[in-house]
């Protein structure tokens, strides 16, 4: 790493004596939090009649119902969403946050009969089908590990008995590389996506503490020091997308939202490695070069771009909140110097522009995959309030109100 850039870094980046208000941040984070929770129905719709239900007894098997709210769905996303709620909890107190995340986990599982009933049927997609189909890691590895923190609170044998058949599918059924890299068939052949760094390593690192196997906590550090070895640039400090196997090049773009599901990803396995582990010093030092990385791409802002690199690629909120969430962490358990302060804080205070009065979050790029055409990336639309920023927001907000305590303890 250039000592010189450090220095010039830290320079600049000198917290000032009081950097931020923790009472602002959690009025933001409440609003996101409390429009979540006022837009959750745990109900059943029919589709065509728009009638409610509490639950799922004595409902017909039939394609007509489904999930009525997108929050109740098992999708990555709620994973995400279910830790940011509980941490939120922690830090403020108050237990309704912590509440929601229970809530819905058990809403799912005591509903799961009935969708289960649809899938065997073949219904096209039916609500929860990510469940029961298992064949991404899309589909068990986030919302296992919001799982996993449920399940230290709510110890119901169903919840344990699917977080070992989605460890059993991560362990041994995932396609990977011959070096035990965690690849994807879909769209294209043997790719490494980086967005599945999160999708794996934070429900591995958490299923070692549960079970107290090693194997789990072993296989999280491999995938962080291979996805680094495929897609890490040195060049510039950032992830690329993708990495292809068939002919052994990267993909385009270094996407804002990718590098911040590798960011937290990190974080979230350096938080259950002991201080003495022989392999902690070697991962931090990666994760500050590209915490490096990022910093020499944040907008004047305070937030980073849709496409990291590129300043003509629009302002975008989930890779701000990864990141903030991700540097913020990072100093408040002490693997990075406090002086880097002024990125995190520059980054919500651009952030906290985008959060609405009624809690509704602006600038969330949606859903993308990997395309070898970088105006895709260019083009992908915002839209208020996607699932897919949600969860992040929350946890970024609950490491800033922690890392204003840090930064402000003596002065």
């Amino acid at each position: 790493m250039n000592n010189l850039f450090l220095t010039l870094i830290l320079f600049f980046l000198v917290v000032p004596a009081k950097v931020i208000n923790a009472q602002n941040v959690y009025d933001k984070v409440f609003k996101v939090a409390d429009n979540i929770i006022d837009n959750t129905s745990f109900k059943i719709i029919n589709n065509k009649t728009n009638e409610l239900f509490s639950g799922t007894k004595n409902v017909p098997v039939s394609e007509e119902y489904k999930i009525e709210s997108p929050y109740n769905e098992w999708k990555y996303w709620n994973g995400v969403l279910a830790i940011g709620m509980i941490q939120l909890s922690e830090i403020s107190g108050d237990g309704k946050y912590k509440n929601y995340a229970l809530k819905n986990y058990k809403f799912i599982f005591d509903n799961l009969d009935y969708f289960g009933k649809q899938y065997k049927k073949g219904f096209k997609k039916p609500s929860m089908y990510q469940y029961f189909e298992m064949g991404l890691l899309d589909h068990c590895g986030a919302m296992s590990a919001g799982l996993c923190d449920i399940y230290h609170i709510d110890s119901r044998k169903d919840y344990y008995s699917y977080l070992e058949r989605a460890a059993n599918y991560i362990m041994n059924d995932e396609l990977r590389f011959d070096d035990g890299t965690l690849i994807r068939s879909w769209p294209r052949e043997m790719t490494l996506w980086a967005d599945d760094l999160y999708m794996s390593v934070p429900f591995l690192a958490r299923m070692s503490k549960i079970t107290g196997d090693s194997k789990y906590i072993n296989d999280a550090i491999l995938q962080i020091k291979h996805f680094n070895k495929y897609l890490f640039n040195d060049f510039n400090g950032l992830y690329f997308h993708s990495y292809y196997s068939d002919n052994k090049q990267n993909g385009l773009a270094h996407w804002g939202r990718c590098n911040g599901w590798v960011v937290m990803a990190h974080v979230e396995l350096l938080k259950y490695l002991p201080d003495n582990h022989p392999e902690k010093e070697n991962l931090i030092n990666i994760l500050v070069s590209h915490i490096v990385g990022l910093s020499r791409y944040q907008d004047y802002s305070g937030m980073w771009r849709q496409l990291i690199d590129k300043p003509d690629s629009y302002l975008e909120s989930s890779s701000t909140a990864m990141f903030i969430y991700g540097i913020a962490t990072a100093i408040n358990e002490g693997w990075l110097d406090k002086e880097y302060a002024g990125i995190a804080v520059n980054g919500w205070k651009g952030l906290e522009q985008k959060i609405r009065e009624d809690g509704q979050v602006e600038g969330i790029c949606k859903g993308t995959g990997t395309v070898e055409n970088i105006k895709y990336y260019y083009d992908r639309p915002t839209i208020l309030n996607d699932i897919h920023g949600l969860g992040a927001i929350l946890l970024a907000g609950a490491e800033m109100i922690k890392l204003d305590e840090l930064i402000n303890q003596d002065k």
